[in-house]
This record gives C-alpha cells, sequence and structure tokens, in this order.
C-alpha cells in the first residue's frame, strides 16, 4: 500500500472513530422518560436559563446557534412550549422585531426539578469517571470543537 493509501486509510479511520462518537452520543439520555421535556426542548430550557444567570436574553437565531440547530427547529420547539405556558415571547424595547425567548415565572420550579434529575445523571457519571478524568474530557472536546469549527473548515 502507497503512503498516499496508508494515509487515506488512516483519516478514513479517524472519521469512523468520530461517527461512532457521534451515534453514541445520540443515545445518551440525560433524563428520564418521566421528564415533562425531551432532550432538545431540555437543553433550549438549560440555555435560556444560564443566559437569565448571566443577565441575558437570547432570540431564536442566537438559541438555534448554540443548539446546533436549525432557527426553524427551535420555533417550533418555542411554539410548542409557549403554547404549554412555558416559555413565553417578549418584545424588545427599542426593536419591536425582535423578541427574546425566556422561561414563564410559573415554570420555573417545574423545570427547576428537570434540571435537577439531568445534574443527578452527570454527578453519577463524575463519580464513576473521576473528575480529574471528566474535566479532561470536556476539555479536549471543547478543544476538538474548536479547532474543527474555527480556520481548518475554511480550508476545504
Amino acid at each position: 500500500m502507497c503512503t498516499i493509501e496508508m494515509q487515506n486509510a488512516k483519516e478514513k479511520g479517524y472519521l469512523d472513530r468520530i461517527f461512532r462518537i457521534l451515534k453514541m452520543r445520540e443515545n445518551v439520555k440525560v433524563i428520564d422518560k418521566n421528564s415533562r421535556f425531551n432532550q432538545t426542548e431540555l437543553r433550549l430550557l438549560g440555555e435560556i436559563v444560564a443566559a437569565r444567570y448571566e443577565g441575558k436574553r437570547y432570540i431564536s437565531t442566537q438559541l438555534a446557534k448554540n443548539l446546533g440547530i436549525t432557527r426553524s427547529a427551535v420555533s417550533q420547539i418555542v411554539n410548542h412550549l409557549e403554547k404549554a405556558n412555558v416559555v413565553k415571547r417578549v418584545p424588545d424595547d427599542v426593536d419591536r422585531k425582535i423578541a427574546y425567548i425566556e422561561i414563564t415565572e410559573e415554570f420555573s420550579d417545574l423545570f427547576a426539578e428537570d434540571l435537577q434529575k439531568a445534574t443527578h445523571f452527570v454527578g453519577v457519571i463524575v463519580d464513576k469517571m473521576g473528575e480529574d478524568r471528566f474535566f479532561e474530557m470536556c476539555d479536549l472536546f471543547e478543544e476538538f470543537m474548536c479547532i474543527a469549527d474555527g480556520s481548518i473548515r475554511e480550508r476545504f
């Protein structure tokens, strides 16, 4: 096998490994079947709550970017959650075309219960992995994502 073929085989092996990891990630359920929300809804609500703690507010476009889904998908989720009185759209004071997505006060306590379940799930993982390995894994994944999403993409 020539050098180019060996390099291609090696790179294909890397890609196969990434695909396997991504497929396994799809099967991880941070919350149980008794949760009021599905995984994507919980992630969206988590983004909104985290932003509130940081003194920020998000519009649909920002939520879509943070979650890695389309703005249309965010709109569908928000519409569903708005009908259930979980979230509300709050118009910007200056630009009425902009609407921030916020959790309703009535639903904050119920969301906290599901968030507690997800937090416990992660706590069990950290207990089994060990805190050092957990943070090392997070650091490596963040580094990988920064590289994958950064300047290397511009070359292709």
